[in-house]
């Protein structure tokens, strides 16, 4: 009679396994180490025009700005983190004017069919007109350069949380509302207490595309304007520092990276508090 022989499963290797988010950072370090060596190649063997620096060069440079950010010589001689600052005020303010108008504009428009159709052309035809555009009529109207840069701001990151709050309140469950009529609610507390927790994820996803655009559109009015990461752009253009522009650059995608992840945290937040 033969043995009976129990097969055992090969042992498995000691070294574990990469799991997504490593294998991301491992493919990201190795696009930007080629990158990297193309641009410096490139530098170095005349492949780009003579103003470009070399990825070296510019690293040094951006490391000269990182370590030292907040100094202040004058007018046009501040550290990036200054300018950096003044960028994040004015943005913050022109944010909360902008969200201000949006939301109880778009709770409106959402919980009135007749209001919407009769708001949706001016949404539509001032959506997608340019910052720059806004620039003039702004300095036309305020006569100061500081709400000028508010003014486009506002009017240009307006929109998203316009179009997502009236989409999210448009959209409520009926069930909900049937409910609360059931149990005698009043109107203002249907609003408070049903439309808008449920509303809440379409509200912050709208906000967090809004606040991208504020983050955009203060480059290019600082740019015409004065102070801020947008004048540093233009006036190291003017003084051909190109380094100085990747660094700023840099800085303003970091910064771009960063609030949008602090918005993706809320907005992960109010989702998950909705489905518990």
């Amino acid at each position: 009679m033969a043995n009976n022989v129990i097969s055992t499963p090969a042992k498995r290797s000691s070294m574990p396994l990469l799991n997504t988010n490593q294998k991301a950072t491992l493919l990201f370090l190795l696009l930007l180490s080629l990158f990297l060596i193309f641009w410096e190649i490139g530098a170095r063997s005349g492949l780009f025009l003579p103003i470009m620096p070399s990825a070296s060069q510019t690293i040094k440079d951006f490391w000269t700005w990182i370590a030292d950010p907040f100094f202040d010589y004058g007018p046009n001689d501040k550290g990036i983190g200054l300018l950096l600052l003044t960028s994040l005020r004015r943005v913050a303010i022109g944010f909360l004017i902008g969200s201000a108008i949006a939301i109880p504009l778009g709770i409106i428009t959402g919980l009135s069919p007749v209001i919407s159709k009769a708001i949706d052309p001016f949404i539509q035809i001032l959506r997608p007109v340019s910052p720059l555009a806004w620039l003039p009529l702004g300095l036309a109207l305020m006569r100061d350069s500081e709400k000028t840069a508010l003014f486009v701001i506002a009017i240009t990151s307006i929109w998203p949380t316009l179009i997502n709050t009236r989409f999210g309140v448009s959209n409520v469950d009926p069930a909900y509302l049937n409910v609360a009529r059931t149990l005698g609610a009043s109107r203002w507390r249907t609003i408070t207490k049903v439309i808008l927790p449920a509303a809440a994820p379409s509200i912050v996803s709208g906000l967090r595309i809004s606040l991208g655009i504020a983050w955009l559109v203060i480059v290019a009015a600082e740019i015409l304007l004065s102070g801020g990461i947008g004048y540093f752009v233009w006036n190291e253009w003017n003084n051909l520092k190109v380094t100085s522009i990747i660094t700023a650059i840099l800085v303003i995608g970091l910064v771009g990276l960063l609030l949008d992840r602090l918005f993706g945290l809320l907005q992960t937040w109010v989702s998950f508090g909705q489905r518990s």
